[in-house]
């Protein structure tokens, strides 16, 4: 029957997976239960038949006009024949539905993921995400070129995110996530490496190791989903790279409405080696508050309008002590992937504290999307050197051209993944025709700006503008096209400090994006 020709087919599955022993919750099966668990579904299956050839002709089609029930499996599989008059209390018939409710366990399970034997309770799910870049610079102008240690830019063919990763839950309420970042040859990084703990008074969420910052919405934002193949200048000047060891707490209103994130961070990034060594601790505090004013439930969230506010304050190293670095520094590339970072602060000598403030907002009407962030940093130096403010912000519009959306996460407050109406395919048919799907289409623009130009500071002053294309085959995979047009006046850099560049460039960039 096909009840029992699921439950054979999730039995290999299950014990091909690693050798290892599939778990939902307290309920395991082995490969080696597979004969025993056949031949029960086969007695079971013989005693309904039986059942039914002695009982089936005695009994009317209704009971008081109302038509009999009908028995069925688990999802997924068809039913069987009218049980309705079946004695429930008889053993082998009780049998068979504990064992359909096991395996409609373990189903819903397998979407977490497996473990293997000896850590019963627990799950894990493998992830990862592969990004191919291509890059060329067609126009820089001479003073420009200069900012890149390279002295002209050179086109790029690169890997710029491999990554594999493996999460889960670890019975009862713990959680954790090991990531890992291959993308670079020589030198094996890793990425969110965190364990946590849910369902906590207060603080709902409590996860503790290497993670994002609650700063700025295009970094919380994955890097699956991003509209634009790079960051704009002020997401990556002011919280470069994101994540940092720290403890922070993460919840959420039960409408849905406001969420959350706060914590304790050390602001060195340390994923690159094997973490933080010094006497100085540089902490830092990070919070963000968000809100989903509106979100449209009958079309299942096609329009939306977020705010969010978010800051964050730390106090670095500014006198530059010989084991730690001084973490007063703000620098980032020209929203494309160059050797070097074009805008670029250096070290703030005798920083004392940095102060940090972020406004956000996310507008979405069905296909249309807007989106803007203005963010500040201001550096306090003390009576030797006046303070100085650094500030910068982007706004953005795209649109579906196929009619699709950008989905909205309400429980992290951030984007979600779209997906196409139609995937990607081109495949021959059975009549020599060739049939296909066009995907989803997306067009955007983007404008963005960023001044670490104050006092003695010469970290340059930025602005781009960047003309999108970005092609979802499925919700897993893209193409994206970028051309930025961008300017940058009084920036210096490390070869050449007491000198000002000024000028113009012209950036294409593409990428391929495919997760799972």
């Amino acid at each position: 029957m096909v009840f029992k020709r699921w439950v054979a087919a999730t039995l290999v599955a299950a014990a091909g997976i690693g050798g290892g022993v599939v778990h939902a919750q307290d309920v395991s099966v082995s490969a080696k239960d597979l004969k025993a668990l056949l031949e029960r579904v086969e007695a079971a299956e013989s005693r309904i038949q039986e059942l039914e050839s002695q009982r089936a002709p005695t009994l009317p089609q209704s009971i008081n006009g109302t038509p009999r029930s009908v028995r069925t499996l688990a999802p997924g599989s068809a039913k069987i024949r009218d049980t309705s008059y079946v004695d429930e209390d008889d053993p082998i018939i009780r049998r068979l539905e504990t064992l359909e409710n096991k395996w409609v366990e373990i189903d819903e399970q397998l979407d977490e993921g497996f473990t293997q034997d000896g850590t019963s309770g627990a799950t894990m799910k493998i992830s990862g995400r592969i990004h191919g870049d291509a890059w060329a610079f067609p126009d820089i102008d001479d003073d420009i070129n200069n900012l890149d240690r390279d002295g002209d830019p050179q086109d790029r063919l690169i890997w710029r995110r491999v990554r594999l990763g493996a999460k889960g839950n670890i019975k009862d309420n713990m959680k954790y996530k090991v990531e890992l970042e291959f993308a670079d040859p020589g030198s094996l990084q890793y990425r969110d490496v965190y364990i946590g703990f849910n369902d906590l008074p207060f603080f709902q969420t409590l996860l503790i190791g290497n993670q994002k910052r609650p700063f700025g919405l295009d970094h919380i934002n994955s890097s699956r989903y991003n509209v634009f193949i790079e960051r704009p200048f002020v997401i990556e000047a002011f919280n470069q790279d994101a994540r940092r060891l720290g403890i922070a707490s993460y919840g959420i209103s039960d409408d849905l409405k406001w969420n959350w994130r706060w914590g304790l961070y050390n602001p060195e990034l340390t994923q690159d080696d094997e973490g933080y060594t010094g006497d100085h601790w540089q902490g830092q505090v990070a919070g963000r508050l968000a809100n989903t004013a509106w979100y449209d439930e009958c079309s299942d969230g096609r329009s939306y309008i977020h705010w969010a506010v978010s800051g964050m304050m730390s106090w670095p190293d500014g006198d530059g002590g010989s084991a730690n670095n001084n973490e007063a520094r703000f620098d980032t590339r020209p929203e494309a992937r160059t050797r070097d970072d074009w805008l670029d602060t250096g070290a703030i000598g005798g920083a004392e504290s940095v102060q940090q403030l972020g406004l956000e907002t996310a507008m979405n009407f069905g296909p249309l999307q807007l989106v803007g962030e203005m963010e500040n940093s201001w550096v306090a130096r003390g009576d030797a050197n006046p303070d100085v403010h650094f500030w910068g912000g982007y706004g953005y519009i795209s649109y579906f051209l196929t009619g699709e959306h950008m989905p909205w996460d309400r429980k992290t407050g951030q984007l979600g993944r779209p997906k196409p109406f139609q995937n990607f395919f081109l495949v021959d048919t059975c009549d020599d025709c060739v049939d296909g799907g066009w995907g989803a289409w997306q067009l955007a623009a983007r404008y963005s700006y960023l001044n670490m130009n104050d006092e003695d500071i010469s970290g340059g002053e930025g602005s781009a503008f960047t003309l999108g294309l970005n092609w979802y085959w499925n919700p897993n995979s893209s193409l994206q096209f970028n051309y930025i047009h961008g300017e940058i006046t009084g920036a210096t850099n490390r070869q050449s400090p007491a000198v000002a560049r000024n000028g113009n460039y012209d950036i294409l960039g593409a990428r391929f994006r495919v997760d799972f």
